[in-house]
């Protein structure tokens, strides 16, 4: 069977209209009506029922969809992929990034542009209760997370970035004044809750559940953006461990952020989807790889 035959009878199986399928594919309807006897003629079987309403497939239709759809997406993904190639390095990467994580990179990308003079990179916000479906839906090409990142059909690679976290808490809580914290304090404390559309493991490494002791840590109210979680902290509903850029980037009336001593390091790692690494994706990542890590606020 010819690419363009199984192109059709593909088409044919989505649209059920020999007309639509026709002008998708900017060929006649003749075309289409003489592609599927075909191939019914070489299998032996209808694979569409046609009436004067209605195009249907047929069992033996529905399952040759199944069978060819695969294959014939790995074949167009392989095309795209050789197409770029022979072009270059070149195009936007579009990178998700969770609020000023993005200035801190801004080097990092000057650095990147600088290799690769026909690229540039559009930054997007994400927020942290729903990091992974920009990327799977394809609107970006990587986004810069926390690890880890254990998700089947993307890939967790270099990190860009390393820091250390505080604990926000309100004005004239008891650990207010403290010079530091212990992960340890948490136990027992009201912490926000991530909601429940992320991976546990994902969201426990951020806000855990228990201390290192065992010791239970207590889900207050569900947030999802990082000022809800600022002014979830300051009406005193809750505390929250963050990122130490805060101290940087952030202020906020009645809250105050305490350096936790002994919390583990938060690392920034580039991710993409496991069939999404175009040729400018890979040089991204590749710069990155050599680089190495880099600790907030200090210059590469």
């Amino acid at each position: 069977m010819e690419l363009r035959d199984i192109e059709i009878f593909l088409t044919l199986a989505e649209e059920l209209h020999f007309g639509r399928t026709a002008q998708r594919l900017h060929v006649s309807q003749a075309r289409v009506s003489q592609a599927i006897k075909a191939q019914e003629r070489r299998i032996g079987a209808a694979l569409f029922e046609r009436t004067s309403r209605a195009v249907a497939l047929t069992p033996v239709g529905e399952q040759l969809r199944d069978d060819l759809r695969a294959g014939y997406d790995t074949i167009q993904t392989g095309l795209a992929k050789a197409l770029e190639s022979a072009r270059g390095v070149s195009g936007t990467v579009r990178m998700g990034v969770m609020g000023a994580v993005g200035h801190e990179i801004r080097d990092f990308i000057d650095l990147f542009r600088s290799r690769c003079h026909d690229c540039n990179v559009a930054l997007r916000e994400i927020h942290f209760s729903d990091p992974f479906t920009a990327l799977r839906a394809g609107e970006l090409d990587l986004a810069l997370l926390w690890r880890p990142v254990r998700e089947p059909d993307l890939v967790e690679g270099p990190v860009l970035l390393t820091e250390g976290r505080v604990l926000a808490v309100w004005t004239g809580h008891e650990l207010a004044n403290r010079a530091s914290v212990s992960m340890e304090d948490l136990a027992g404390r009201v912490l926000v809750d991530l909601g429940p559309n992320l991976p546990d493991y994902w969201a426990e490494a951020m806000v855990p559940t228990r201390t290192a002791g065992g010791q239970p840590i207590l889900r207050g109210p569900r947030v999802t953006t990082f000022h809800e979680v600022l002014t979830q902290v300051a009406a005193g509903k809750c505390l929250t461990p963050l990122n130490e850029h805060v101290l940087r980037y952030y202020s906020h009336p009645g809250v105050v952020f305490i350096p936790i001593h002994d919390a583990p390091v938060t690392e920034w790692v580039l991710v993409w989807r496991e069939d999404g690494a175009s040729p400018r994706v890979r040089s991204f990542v590749e710069t990155a790889a050599q680089l190495g890590p880099r600790a907030f606020g200090r210059p590469r």
